[in-house]
């Protein structure tokens, strides 16, 4: 990946913005469409765990054999990719449930995704060593606090659906009608 500008990373960055924004729509979707309103989440589920297969496995392999990359693995990479894998999939199975709770897909989505960052921002801070509380900036408190405000008011003040248009008589058909006329 040495042909990418140094600017690349934040293409890739709205690629999974897009991608994550609309996983939850379409999870849910996918859900409602199996047409069995008690094991629709977990045949959805074992769909998205094809698209995790042929995605994640798949491509990457190929690409490996494409540029000659060895299939040597460490066991520590291993077993941190492998709790990375469980994470992700356990949270997709985690607002599936969240669906099949009732839960709708705008609601469910924006306090995941205004929570995520405040999760990753400890843990990140936690795994390079820990929080500094003397020379932490109040910078860092204001953006946790907008995330989870800006998650709550997503989640509270989204726009309601648009309503079904009821179809109007013709209105000559209301004037021919009229006695007298």
């Amino acid at each position: 990946m040495k042909h990418f500008t140094m600017n690349s990373w934040l293409i890739f960055v709205l690629l999974t913005v897009v991608c994550w924004g609309l996983y939850g729509v379409f999870l849910h979707k996918g859900q409602v469409a199996m047409g069995d309103p008690v094991g629709g989440r977990h045949k959805a589920f074992l769909i998205v765990g094809l698209a995790y297969f042929l995605v994640a496995v798949l491509a990457p392999a190929l690409i490996m054999l494409m540029q000659g990359i060895q299939f040597r693995f460490s066991s520590g990479g291993v077993w941190l990719s492998l709790l990375a894998g469980t994470l992700g999939a356990v949270g997709a199975l985690g607002v599936l449930l969240a669906f099949g709770a009732g839960g709708k897909p705008s609601v469910v989505m924006s306090i995941v995704f205004g929570g995520a960052p405040i999760v990753n921002a400890f843990v990140a801070v936690g795994v390079a060593g820990g929080f500094d509380f003397s020379s932490t900036r109040p910078q860092f408190w204001l953006g946790i606090l907008c995330a989870a405000a800006g998650g709550c008011l997503v989640s509270f003040y989204k726009p309601l659906p648009a309503k079904a248009s009821v179809p109007q008589p013709p209105v000559a058909a209301e004037v021919a009608s009229k006695p007298g006329e």
